[in-house]
């Protein structure tokens, strides 16, 4: 297999490879970013910030823009539906350190869409265009755009949205390979990725489905700059480096369930410094089918797992814990 990993820029920004860690809402977090990074993620993406309440200056969708060096590069992903909302959420992102802001197209969670915000943007590429024209005059670090390749199975929009983000000066776009509709499942649609690919001279990101060197070289050969992983970098931070090796021709050693835990148990620690322990345990919870998993007394693990609220018994759970 053919390496396709390589730096490539993005506006002004130059990322050291094109495996990067996609946002995800309640998980992509300070922590986990950080982890990612260390696991070889090229840039880390975080969950997406509400620009209506930025814009009323909510104490906690705030708090989610603060980044660390440990945390670097970043794209800050916002999401809203008006002009002013996303270029004052574009500048309060870049000015918390986003090397990249990044603006949601593709959420198909209702509650995100009956505010006007994510893919139910992909039916006025129009006032689309003008979102991204607004948070492009508004910073001077690179905006991108991350959208659906279709609302519906088999009606592509992804390469008039695509044009459309470039000539209102977009940097790149993010494509995620299958329709709104579809949410997280089903096949990726490549053969309209690689329609997006030649609709556009800017980087075109895929994404959706990607877990491996053979998902991830699918992508590049229909013609993609780069690829983000998302839920297959929970439980397993270390996929990006996992990914290049295998690009590369290299067979990388499967991250085994006791180090799995021991990674797991430094993050939840992570969290709980940033946190403080009833939300930073409460936060972790959300994602413990992805790390406990594959021993066999997991689910009893997972199980008792979820009622504890204290860091003590979580250690002394994990650390009891016989594979």
């Amino acid at each position: 297999m053919t390496s396709a990993v390589h730096s490539f820029s993005v506006g002004s920004f130059q990322s050291s490879n094109n495996i990067w860690l996609a946002p995800m809402a309640g998980v992509t977090d300070g922590p986990f970013r950080s982890l990612c990074l260390r696991g070889g993620a090229g840039v880390v993406c975080a969950e997406m910030v509400s620009a209506h309440a930025l814009h009323y200056a909510n104490p906690r969708s705030l708090r989610m823009l603060c980044v660390d060096e440990r945390e670097k590069p970043v794209s800050m992903q916002i999401f809203g539906s008006d002009e002013q909302t996303i270029a004052e959420a574009a500048r309060a992102a870049e000015a918390r350190g986003a090397d990249i802001v990044d603006i949601n197209a593709g959420c198909p969670v209702k509650k995100i869409n009956k505010a006007g915000a994510g893919c139910v943007l992909m039916k006025d590429p129009v006032h689309l265009g003008r979102l991204v024209a607004a948070a492009v005059k508004a910073v001077h670090v690179p905006v991108t755009l991350k959208t659906r390749i279709s609302l519906k199975r088999g009606v592509l929009l992804g390469d008039q949205l695509a044009h459309i983000a470039e000539s209102e000066g977009a940097s790149a776009v993010i494509i995620h390979a299958r329709a709104a509709e579809d949410m997280h499942g089903g096949e990726p649609d490549l053969d309209s990725m690689a329609r997006v690919c030649r609709a556009v001279k800017i980087p075109v990101i895929g994404n959706g489905g990607i877990h491996d060197g053979k998902t991830a070289q699918a992508f590049f050969d229909a013609g993609c700059a780069g690829v983000m992983v998302g839920r297959a970098a929970v439980g397993n931070p270390f996929i990006f480096k996992d990914i290049q090796e295998e690009l590369e021709g290299g067979t990388p050693a499967p991250l085994g369930p006791r180090r799995r835990v021991e990674i797991y148990l430094a993050l939840i620690e992570e969290n709980i410094a940033r946190y403080g322990e009833k939300i930073g345990i409460g936060r972790s919870k959300k994602t413990a089918g992805y790390w406990l998993r594959d021993f066999p007394n997991a689910a009893d693990v997972r199980g008792r797992f979820v009622r504890m609220e204290s860091l003590a018994d979580i250690r002394a759970l994990f650390q009891s814990v016989v594979f």
